[in-house]
């Protein structure tokens, strides 16, 4: 009898709180354990783990909304684009990167919780002073090994204007590699993946 209650005591998933988020059970935090959280700063569950994501600055979100603005306003079927919004890989990583452009078919936004990763095409990190690792390294590792064929870093350049860091997904070693014809984005954004876009990099943080 005591085995069975131990053994359902166990069964039962414990869930996150402000109290016992910093504890993570042996196998990490699950999206499911931790979906309730409530924290007084922004996080992002990495590995089971949960992070405290740094705050931007006026410069990188500026830059990210404009950047949706932009792609919106180029937008081509099946496709849509958000910012800030969770996309699922694995119940231990829903990474939430700045841009995410995915294919909506048979998505509902009524039932989704996530943007599932193999609805992703593109994903986008604008580099702040407290993600760098994690945009240049980390961040495009993962979604490189999930399958998102296209990844754009963007970085703030010497002159203070954004320059877009453009990678495709290599079909056999599954790692990004620099765009070939242009690798890095400075003064304009010229693109056909995953649809033709062009932007004046220095709109995105004109007043």
């Amino acid at each position: 009898m005591v085995a069975e209650r131990l053994k359902k005591a166990t069964e039962v998933p414990v869930k996150a709180t402000p109290e016992n988020w910093m504890f993570p059970p042996e196998e990490g935090w699950t999206v499911d354990q931790v979906e309730d959280l409530e924290l007084p700063f922004d996080w992002e569950l990495v590995d089971g783990v949960i992070v405290v994501r740094g705050r931007t600055v006026w410069w990188h979100n500026r830059v990210r909304g404009r950047l949706v603005r932009c792609l919106e306003d180029a937008l081509c079927e099946p496709y849509l684009v958000d910012s800030e919004q969770c996309v699922f890989i694995d119940e231990n990583n829903p990474p939430v990167p700045d841009i995410v452009v995915f294919d909506k078919t048979d998505l509902d936004i009524f039932k989704e919780k996530f943007i599932p990763v193999t609805k992703a095409v593109l994903m986008v990190e604008v580099v702040s002073p407290g993600s760098r690792q994690d945009d240049r390294v980390r961040k495009p590792a993962m979604y490189a090994a999930a399958g998102v064929k296209n990844y754009w870093r963007v970085e703030r350049g010497e002159d203070g204007l954004p320059e877009v860091h453009e990678y495709w997904l290599h079909r056999e070693t599954g790692q990004y590699v620099s765009a070939p014809d242009r690798p890095v984005h400075a003064g304009k954004l010229e693109t056909d993946r995953p649809f033709p876009l062009t932007i004046d990099l220095a709109s995105l943080v004109e007043l």
